[in-house]
C-alpha cells in the first residue's frame, strides 16, 4: 500500500504512469508508457485490487479510472479501417505497436465496466470489445489464425506484425483471456465461437507429441515449432480456454478474481473479515 501511495501522489505524464521507477529517488527513470509487457500487471492490479476488496478499496478503483481516461485520451487510437488499438508511448512520441501481452486489456476494461454512470459502463464495454475485436483481427489475419508476438498498425499495414522478429507465437493467453471474460459479462457466442478457432489452430500447429510447443512464424502454414511449452500456457492459456467454454458457476466473476497468472483468489466478503473494523478498508490519502 506504501508503493501504491508514492503512486498515486507522484507526477505523472499526461496522466500515465511510466514503466520504470527508480526505487532510490522515486522518480521515473524514462518515459515509456505500455499496456503491455513491462506496464500490463499495474493496471490489472488496480481494478482487481478494487474488486477483491468487494469494491471498497476507493484508492484503487481511483487510480484506475483515472489511469484508464489518461489511457483513453493518450493511447487508445482508431486505425483507418476502423480497429481500436492501443498504442505505446515513448518520450511523447506514439509507437503504433499493439503486443500480444496487451491484448489481456479487453478483458480488464470489460470487469472494470460495471462502476460508474450508465453512459459510462457502455462506453467502457464498447471499449471492451472493440479492443478484443482488434486481437481477435490479429489472428484472423494470420495463416495459422494465431497471433504474433506484436502488431503495427503503419504503412498501410493493420493488425499485423511488420518486423520478422514479432511473427511468432509462445502459447500465449492474453487474447482468450479476454475471450473469456467478454463472453462472461455479454454472452455473445461470438467470443466462444473465436475461442474454438483458437482451439483448432493449438491443435493443428502446436500439439506435439508430449505437449504443446510454439511456432517460429503465425503467416506460414508450415511454422518451425520452437520446441518449448510455457508454463504460462497450461497455468493460463489452457484454463481460460475451459472456463470459456464451462459454465458461469464455475468460479463466478462476482466471487472470484484471477490474478495475473490466473489464479483464483476470493473476494473478500465484509462478513469474512475481522474485527471492529470490519467491512472497511483504510483509506490512503
Amino acid at each position: 500500500m506504501n508503493i501504491r501511495n508514492v503512486l498515486n501522489k507522484i507526477e505523472k505524464p499526461h496522466g500515465l504512469y511510466p514503466n520504470f521507477l527508480s526505487p532510490v529517488t522515486g522518480n521515473w527513470v524514462q518515459h515509456h508508457v505500455s499496456i503491455g509487457g513491462l506496464g500490463d500487471s499495474f493496471y490489472e492490479y488496480l481494478i482487481k485490487s478494487y474488486l477483491m476488496s468487494d469494491k471498497r478499496d476507493e484508492q484503487a478503483k481511483k487510480m484506475y479510472y483515472d489511469a484508464l481516461e489518461a489511457i483513453e485520451t493518450n493511447l487508445v487510437q482508431k486505425s483507418p479501417g476502423g480497429l481500436t488499438y492501443i498504442a505505446e508511448w515513448r518520450g511523447g512520441v506514439l509507437d503504433h505497436k499493439m503486443g500480444h501481452l496487451a491484448c489481456f486489456s479487453g478483458g480488464m476494461i470489460g470487469i472494470g465496466a460495471d462502476d460508474g454512470e450508465p453512459e459510462q459502463r457502455k462506453h467502457h464495454m464498447d471499449l471492451a470489445a472493440e479492443i478484443t475485436h482488434t486481437c481477435h483481427e490479429s489472428y484472423a489475419r494470420t495463416a495459422t489464425k494465431l497471433g504474433p508476438e506484436a502488431f503495427r498498425f503503419d504503412s498501410g499495414v493493420e493488425a499485423t506484425a511488420t518486423r520478422m522478429s514479432d511473427r511468432y507465437y509462445i502459447l500465449r493467453p492474453e487474447v482468450v483471456e479476454s475471450y473469456m471474460y467478454m463472453w462472461r459479462l455479454t454472452h455473445d457466442p461470438k467470443y466462444r465461437e473465436w475461442g474454438w478457432e483458437a482451439i483448432q489452430a493449438l491443435e493443428k500447429y502446436c500439439r506435439v507429441d508430449k505437449g504443446f510447443t510454439g511456432i517460429r512464424d503465425v503467416y506460414t502454414t508450415s511454422p518451425s515449432p520452437d520446441n518449448m511449452q510455457q508454463s504460462f500456457f497450461l497455468a493460463e492459456t489452457l484454463k481460460y480456454l475451459y472456463l470459456l467454454f464451462s459454465d458461469d458457476e464455475l468460479l463466478p466473476l462476482d466471487d472470484w478474481v484471477f490474478n495475473t497468472e490466473a489464479h483464483p483468489l476470493p473476494v473478500i466478503r465484509t462478513e469474512c473479515m475481522q474485527g471492529g473494523e470490519a467491512g472497511k478498508i483504510q483509506q490512503q490519502e
